[in-house]
C-alpha cells in the first residue's frame, strides 16, 4: 500500500540545542519545518554546561533573553587555571581569565555556565509558538532518499507507523551517531575526520546536585562550632568560578552550573591510559578522586580532625565516561541534505563551544535556508558552501581556542608546565592598570571576521564578512526620558520588519538623520532592503529624545543600561565603548547586516551602498 506523503519546506532530523534553536528562527522567518526528535521528552541527563557569549546572543535574537539568568543558568565571572598534584580549590591560580567585566562585543558576558534541559525547554517553547513549525517527538527516521527536486524521509512514529514527508530540504542535527551522516551520508562520501589537533581522551564527566546542610539535619558537623551558617558551608566547599586543574598525574575541571537555587555541580577528570573507563565512572572511584576535593584539612579551620562535606547532601545526577575530540566532517552538505551541530564536528570541552558552535550553525543556515526555499532559487548548493566554509574558518578559530585550554590543563611535562607557571606568575606581577592594556588588546571575543572565500555571501572590502558587534541602545522618542533601554540586536532585527537583510545607518548626531537620502535603496535591492526597516544609531551620548521615530536609537552608556532591566542577574559591563561599532567598521556610514549578524557590505558613501544594495540582490536572485 502506497502511503500518503506530506508536504513541509525544511525537515530538521534531532531536536537538541542545535535543532530547536534553527527551528526557532526558520519560525520567525515563515519558513514551514517539520522536527522529528525520536525521544519522548527532553533529555534531562545536564550534558552540555558552558554557552559563550555568541551563544546568548543567539538565544537573545529568539526573545528569550529574560530567561538567561532566571531558569536557564548564571554567569561565569571567571576561568582559573591552576598547577600542581593537590587537591585543594582554593589554591591561587597562575592564570585568571575575566570573562565578566571585558567588553567582548556581543553585549553579554563571556560565558553562561546553563542547565542544557532548561535551555533545551526555552527553545522548544519558542520553536512550538511559530505556527509554521511542526513538532514530532517520538518519531525515529529508517530512510531518506532523493532526487533533484526534493528529499523523502520515512520515519516511524510513536504508534509504530511509518509516515512519509518530503521537503525540500533535510537539516541533521541529530548528532555524532545520528542517522542523517551515519546510515545516508558516509555511504555518499561524508566522513568524520580528526583535525589537526589529534586531541582524543576519555574523561568521565560527573554532575552533582547539592544540599545544604544544617545544624538540624547534621547535628555533628564540626563548622557549626564555629560560626559557618549552613549557606557559607556549601558556599566554601563549592567556590564561585570554573577551576581548571592543570594536575599533571589527573587533569580536571569543576565548576558551578544552572540557575544558582539549584546548587548544581559539574566535575570531569581523565581516564589515564590502562583504566577502565566504566569503572573509573562508578561511585567508588569517584570517593578516591573527587571526594578529596571537597574535603579540606582541619588545620585549616583549627580543628584535629578533617573536614569532609557531607556525603548524604549529594546526589549524583550523571557519571558516565565520554570520549574528547576534535573532529569535522570533509562535507557539511550534498545535494539537498545539510549537516549541523554534532552531526558535522565535535569539540573537546575546554572552551565551552560545542553547543555554541552549533547555533552558529543554525543561525547562519536558517537565513540561507530561507532564501534557498525561494520559487526559482537553483544556487543552493553554492550558497550552502559559502556557509559551511564560512563555518569552518570560525571552528578552526574556536578549536584554536579549545585545544590551547586543553593543552593548559591536560599537560604532563615538568618542564613546559614549570615554564608556563612561572611566565604566568611573571605576567600577575604586572601593575593591574598594564594588564588591563594587554587584556584589552585582544577584545575580539565573538568578533570573528571571515576571510573571503568564492561563494561567501559578503562583499570583502573592507568590514564584509565581520561579526557585527551588539551594543545597548535607548530609543528617541520625544517627550520620554524613560524610554527602555534594548539590544542593538533586538531593534535591527525585530518582529516587524519584513526584510531578511537589515541597513543600519550610523551617525554621530541626530540632525544627521535623514532617511529621504535612502529614497532608491528598495529598488536598487530588488526590495530585499528597505527605508521603513532602516536602523539609525546615534553616538553621541548628550543627544536627548527628541524624534519619533522607533527606528532612530542612541547608543546608550553603561550607566543606562547597569540601570536596565537587561543587567538583572549578571555584573555591569566596564571598559565597555559606546563607539565600538563604529570603530570595528572603521567608521563606514552605511552597514548591511546579515541575519546572522554579520556584515554583508560596509558603505561609507551612498555611491557604495547602492552597488552592494545591486550585489545583494544578486545574492538573492
Amino acid at each position: 500500500m502506497n502511503l500518503p506523503t506530506q508536504d513541509t519546506d525544511i525537515i530538521i532530523c534531532g531536536c537538541g540545542p542545535t535543532g530547536a534553536l534553527l527551528a526557532g528562527y526558520l519560525g520567525t522567518m515563515n519558513i514551514r519545518c517539520i522536527v522529528l526528535e525520536k525521544e519522548k521528552e527532553i533529555v534531562t541527563d545536564p550534558r552540555g554546561i558552558a554557552l559563550d557569549e555568541d551563544g546568548v546572543r543567539l538565544v537573545q535574537g529568539l526573545g528569550l533573553y529574560s530567561h538567561v539568568y532566571t531558569d536557564i543558568g548564571t554567569y561565569v565571572e571567571k576561568f582559573k587555571f591552576v598547577a600542581g598534584i593537590h587537591n585543594d580549590l582554593y589554591k591561587r591560580p597562575f592564570l585568571t581569565f575575566d570573562l565578566g567585566l571585558g567588553d567582548g562585543g556581543g553585549g553579554h558576558m563571556g560565558l553562561l555556565a546553563h542547565k542544557q534541559p532548561a535551555l533545551e525547554k526555552n527553545l522548544r517553547l519558542k520553536m512550538s509558538r511559530e505556527p509554521t513549525v511542526d513538532f514530532r517527538p517520538s518519531s525515529t527516521v529508517v530512510n531518506i532518499s532523493e532526487d533533484h527536486d526534493n528529499v523523502y524521509v520515512d520515519y516511524k512514529d510513536k504508534e509504530g507507523s511509518i509516515v512519509k514527508i518530503c521537503s525540500k530540504f533535510l537539516v541533521a542535527a541529530d548528532g555524532k551517531t545520528g542517522f542523517t551522516r551515519k546510515q545516508y551520508l558516509e555511504p555518499k562520501g561524508i566522513i568524520m575526520e580528526n583535525t589537526n589537533s589529534k586531541y582524543n581522551e576519555t574523561w568521565v564527566a560527573l554532575n552533582w546536585k547539592i544540599t545544604i546542610p544544617t545544624q538540624e539535619s547534621h547535628p555533628d558537623f564540626p563548622l557549626w562550632q564555629l560560626g559557618y551558617t549552613p549557606h557559607t558551608v556549601y558556599e566554601k566547599f563549592f567556590p564561585l568560578d570554573f577551576r581548571f586543574l592543570c594536575n599533571p598525574q589527573r587533569p580536571a575541571v569543576c565548576g558551578r552550573f544552572g540557575p544558582p537555587d539549584e546548587r548544581l555541580w559539574r566535575f570531569e577528570f581523565v581516564v589515564i591510559q590502562g583504566e577502565d573507563e566504566q569503572k573509573m565512572s562508578e561511585y567508588e572511584s569517584i570517593k578516591k578522586i573527587v571526594f578529596p576535593y571537597i574535603t579540606h584539612s582541619g588545620s585549616k579551620y583549627g580543628l584535629a580532625q578533617d573536614v569532609t562535606y557531607p556525603e548524604d547532601c549529594i546526589e549524583v545526577l550523571r557519571c558516565r565516561p565520554f570520549k574528547f575530540a576534535a573532529r569535522s566532517c570533509n562535507k557539511w552538505s550534498l545535494g539537498r541534505v545539510i549537516l549541523s551541530g554534532d552531526a558535522a564536528h565535535v569539540f573537546p570541552p575546554f572552551g565551552g563551544q560545542g553547543i555554541a558552535s552549533g547555533f552558529r550553525d543554525a543561525s547562519g543556515l536558517a537565513w540561507r535556508l530561507s532564501v534557498a526555499c525561494r520559487p526559482n532559487f537553483n544556487s543552493y548548493e553554492m550558497l550552502f558552501k559559502g556557509w559551511y566554509t564560512e563555518r569552518k574558518q570560525q571552528l578552526d578559530r574556536s578549536l584554536n581556542t579549545t585545544v590551547t585550554n586543553g593543552r593548559f590543563v591536560t599537560e604532563k611535562n615538568f618542564f613546559k608546565n614549570f615554564i608556563r607557571d612561572w611566565g604566568f606568575w611573571t605576567l600577575q606581577l604586572i601593575p593591574p592598570q598594564v594588564r588591563r592594556l594587554l587584556e584589552k588588546g585582544d577584545t575580539r571575543n565573538g568578533l570573528h571576521k571571515y576571510k573571503f572565500e568564492d561563494g561567501m555571501a559578503f562583499l570583502p572590502k573592507g568590514a564584509g564578512g565581520l561579526h557585527f558587534p551588539q551594543r545597548y541602545a535607548k530609543r528617541l522618542t520625544s517627550g520620554d526620558d524613560n524610554t527602555e533601554i534594548v539590544f542593538t540586536d533586538d531593534l535591527i532585527f525585530d518582529g516587524s520588519k519584513k526584510c531578511l537583510f537589515q541597513l543600519v545607518v550610523l551617525v554621530d548626531k541626530l540632525s544627521e538623520v535623514n532617511a529621504d537620502s535612502l529614497v532608491d535603496i528598495e529598488k536598487l535591492s530588488n526590495g530585499e532592503l528597505s527605508i521603513q526597516d532602516t536602523t539609525f544609531l546615534v553616538h553621541d551620548p548628550l543627544e536627548r529624545n527628541t524624534h519619533d521615530s522607533l527606528r532612530v536609537a542612541r547608543i546608550a552608556t553603561v550607566e543606562e543600561f547597569a540601570a536596565s532591566p537587561l543587567c538583572e542577574g549578571r555584573l555591569k559591563p566596564v571598559n565597555f565603548d559606546i563607539y565600538r561599532i563604529k570603530k570595528e567598521v572603521a567608521n563606514s556610514k552605511y552597514i548591511i547586516v546579515r541575519p546572522d549578524l554579520y556584515v554583508f557590505a560596509a558603505c561609507n558613501d551612498k555611491t557604495e551602498l547602492d552597488e552592494a544594495a545591486a550585489s545583494l540582490a544578486k545574492l538573492l536572485s
